[in-house]
């Protein structure tokens, strides 16, 4: 199994719903963040994949037909790259470029859902695939701070592709499920069904909008808001005691404030409540509610607040769960949270794009090592 060995986090003060405001504190928040996980890992990083996200990103599905030119008709991996590609020939404006080309499934003859068509028979073959594109500028503004920082990027991944690697499990993708990412600048939305996605979108609202409203009601810095908002907030006011309080910093050396806990709460919940609405307004829009027939798994910082899960369920009207990365071991309890899915779903893409070949490819490396190290090596794994 995969380990996670470092963890390293720091304020990304550089980044505005998932687009580079400031190249220089954008590239110091990398620095930090994977110093921070060197330290704890031991490790010297010298590649990353980089997730992104924002009111950039969109999806569309297309369908691509190819004559099978195999010997016997047989379908060979020419033929599917062949359909994939043709599949991807959709018309895309010139600040826009392609993230991801995900199979939905084939078509061979008319024979509809193959998953994998390798090997079959057939004179036709068509591919329904879900494209992802993203801005030009943006994804190259991301790779110009991570190259900055003094690293090289091995790959652009979508922020809620990455996260549900690390949470699904394999009946929500095949039955469909809304996965919801609550994250600071933006709310990133992704419909799975029958295996694949078929429905990305954003939502230009997130947790940075629930910090602000509690630092306008009631009159305290962003700082001291976000601070309340993760030690005493919640957005279901249903779940508050009314008798409860909690106490809020003055301003200008006036004393500090005890406030019911039910006021900031009705604070966070219309600001919660309006991402919900939009997440599910943005589905029936497209004509894809009808294929969430597994519920609703919610990701990002913003899925541990209190409520978070009664209040989706209440206005989405489905299941709800919050995704905790799963998949991998080694990560201390600590990290193993929905603020961190997309991380370890980043990680576990990356694992899995390594090939067989390329791993044993760096056998001999091992092998050319010293006699003594070598082995240390098997004194460790027999008695350790």
């Amino acid at each position: 199994m995969l380990e996670i060995i470092g963890v390293g986090a720091a304020p990304s003060t550089g980044l505005r719903r998932g687009v580079v405001v400031n190249i220089e504190a954008t590239l110091k928040s990398v620095a930090q963040a994977v110093e921070a996980a060197e330290l704890m890992s031991g490790r010297e990083v010298r590649e990353l994949r980089v997730g992104v996200s924002g009111a950039n990103i969109e999806g569309i599905n297309s369908r691509g037909v190819v004559a099978v030119t195999g010997k016997g008709r047989e379908i060979g991996r020419e033929d599917v790259a062949r359909v994939i590609e043709a599949a991807r020939a959709v018309a895309v404006p010139m600040d826009r470029e392609i993230l991801h080309v995900i199979p939905q499934s084939y078509i061979v003859d008319d024979q509809k859902g193959i998953r994998d068509p390798l090997d079959m028979i057939g004179v036709r073959l068509e591919a329904e695939v879900h494209i992802i594109t993203g801005s030009v500028t943006t994804a190259q503004n991301l790779v110009r701070c991570v190259n900055r920082a003094g690293f090289k990027v091995d790959g652009l991944v979508l922020q809620s592709l990455a996260a549900s690697r690390a949470v699904l499990s394999s009946d929500e993708r095949e039955l469909g499920c809304l996965v919801i990412d609550l994250g600071a600048g933006t709310t990133d939305i992704l419909v799975w069904d029958d295996g694949a996605p078929y429905y990305t979108a954003v939502v230009p609202v997130g947790q940075a909008q629930v910090t602000n409203d509690l630092s306008i009601m009631l009159s305290v810095p962003m700082e001291a808001a976000e601070r309340l908002k993760l030690e005493s907030g919640s957005c279901w006011i249903r779940q508050v005691e009314m008798d409860e309080t909690v106490i809020i910093p003055g301003l200008g050396g006036r004393p500090p404030q005890e406030v019911p806990r039910a006021r900031v709460a009705a604070v966070i919940q219309p600001r919660m409540e309006e991402i919900f609405r939009l997440a599910r307004r943005k589905v029936e829009e497209r004509g894809f509610w009808n294929r969430v027939k597994g519920g609703v798994v919610l990701v990002g910082g913003g899925a541990l607040m209190p409520g978070a899960c009664e209040l989706a369920q209440d206005l989405l009207g489905l299941s709800a769960r919050v995704g905790f990365p799963v998949g991998s071991g080694g990560l201390v309890d600590e990290f193993r949270s929905p603020a961190y899915a997309t991380a370890v779903g980043l990680v576990l893409l990356g694992a899995e794009a390594v090939p067989a070949e390329a791993r044993e490819g760096r056998e001999p490396e091992r092998e050319r090592r010293s006699p003594l190290s070598r082995l240390a090596d098997w004194v460790r794994r027999e008695f350790f």
